[in-house]
């Protein structure tokens, strides 16, 4: 099979579209069908099927894309290794990160590695696990620091630190006058992420284990970085980090509401794909990013 069929073959598989695929690749329409026919020919059975207006994957087509992935990451990956040999630390790292360890670790993370390798640059995407993930699964980054999930054949996940996520408040806001229950909240109004958020889901689904209406959103933001200081200035409840309320990244008149089973724990960690080269940088940073909770 040649890698290059089997890369506009990824291509009209992502689109189901042979037109909108020739568009992205800028190959003629029959070069495309010419390489699927080339490929069916190899495999013996049909790749595609029509689906409406445009094609999609048969079962043959699923397994096709499945070990065609596996062989580009394996194709670029020789690259990169051979690349990387007698360079040291230089080169590109692609790493994806949940806005609490891009606030409260890659800063002083990022700042060690590029004292010990200038020469390195660093792109990182900020964003939920959701979005980051498929973006780790196509190749497109290297590393992912996110949430704890439930372990996946192909990928490895290394252990950070710990994270609580629990309610906060301005320091002035009414519902420190007494010691607040999980009713209490639901006379409140909060600013929080939207539904699908797991931070948001964990603390709707609190309140509907105890009979309770959900929380009352006045504020829906996926701007995490922006809550807890939107909370200090409004009379706003929210759920954020407890990074934000304590050491020295604590920011002034945020409090936390203490309440009975609104404490989230969980686990920060860095994922990345099994049996595949990371760059002596992209080593670096991980070992780097293990390290950074006992420094904090």
């Amino acid at each position: 099979m040649d890698l290059r069929d089997l890369r506009y073959f990824e291509t009209i598989a992502e689109l189901q579209h042979v037109g909108r695929a020739s568009t992205r690749l800028h190959r003629t329409q029959p070069a495309l069908t010419s390489s699927i026919r080339r490929l069916e020919a190899a495999c013996g059975a049909a790749l595609f099927e029509k689906s409406g207006r445009g094609i999609r994957l048969t079962e043959a087509g699923k397994v096709l894309l499945k070990w065609a992935q596996r062989m580009r990451f394996d194709v670029e990956d020789a690259k990169r290794e051979l690349q990387a040999i007698g360079a040291g630390l230089t080169g590109h790292v692609r790493i994806g990160i949940v806005p609490t360890a891009a606030q409260f670790l890659l800063p002083a993370v990022a700042r060690q590695l590029l004292q010990e390798a200038p020469e390195v640059t660093l792109r990182t995407v900020v964003g939920l696990v959701a979005t980051l993930k498929p973006q780790l699964y196509a190749g497109e980054l290297d590393l992912m620091v996110g949430t704890e999930s439930a372990d996946e054949a192909g990928w490895i996940s290394k252990a950070l630190s710990e994270d609580t996520i629990v309610v906060a408040a301005s320091e002035k806001h009414p519902v420190f006058r007494s010691r607040a229950t999980l009713k209490d909240l639901t006379a409140y109004a909060w600013a929080l992420q939207p539904p699908g958020a797991p931070t948001r889901d964990w603390l709707d689904h609190t309140f509907d284990r105890q009979h309770l209406p959900r929380p009352r959103v006045q504020v829906e933001t996926t701007m995490l970085l922006m809550l807890p200081t939107l909370i200090v200035q409004t009379g706003l409840l929210s759920f954020i980090s407890r990074h934000h309320l304590e050491g020295r990244a604590r920011i002034p008149g945020l409090k936390e509401v203490p309440v009975k089973g609104a404490a989230m724990r969980r686990r920060l960690v860095v994922t990345y794909r099994a049996n595949s080269f990371l760059s002596p940088a992209a080593h670096r940073l991980l070992e780097l990013f293990e390290q950074a909770d006992s420094r904090r």
